[in-house]
């Protein structure tokens, strides 16, 4: 039997109602980031964060064109993807110190792609404890820090010179 739990967070995208414009192209469009949790522009591909996590830090990497499949994007867009993605673990490396990451695309809906119009890479810091009781109740996990916090953390990151100080105070290595 199903129990409920509270996640007050979830409650806007639920009922809310759906845009019919891509949300990624719409970011990418607009001179809002904080707003939009935008954290990186490149010049192929962008660095958004996921308006509802269930990790701390769940960040994604789309290409600035809107396309759905993975084979239409040209080599410089897929290596900046990549690149991106690499500097995305770099940044959460440095400022969250998770133990592991989740990395991939959800190509298509029967693939687990909510938003399969326009390709994206999940790049989700894992911890060590993450999945507590909470999954086994319901395949839950909890938010432990608030959107806002989390955005200040990781935009900074990526305004930092690669290789720059960890969460910590220390020296990344």
């Amino acid at each position: 039997m199903k129990r409920p739990i509270w996640a007050p967070w979830r409650i806007e995208y639920i009922l809310g109602e759906k845009d019919e414009e891509c949300i990624f192209c719409r970011a990418l469009r607009e001179d809002r980031d904080r707003e939009n949790l935008l954290v990186h522009r490149g010049e192929k591909a962008f660095v958004i964060m996921n308006l509802y996590p269930y990790n701390p830090g769940h960040l994604m990497v789309a290409p600035n064109d809107h396309l759905s499949e993975l084979e239409e994007l040209d080599a410089d867009a897929a290596a900046e993807v990549m690149e991106l993605t690499r500097r995305c673990i770099q940044v959460l490396k440095q400022k969250m110190s998770p133990h592991g990451f989740n990395a991939g695309l959800n190509l298509g809906v029967i693939a687990g792609a909510s938003i399969e119009e326009h390709l994206h890479m999940h790049v989700v810091p894992r911890w060590q404890g993450d999945n507590n009781f909470m999954p086994v109740l319901d395949d839950i996990n909890v938010l432990p820090q608030a959107l806002s916090e989390t955005y200040e953390l990781l935009a900074a990151g990526f305004r930092e010179p690669a290789g720059g100080q960890s969460g910590n105070g220390e020296e990344a290595g």
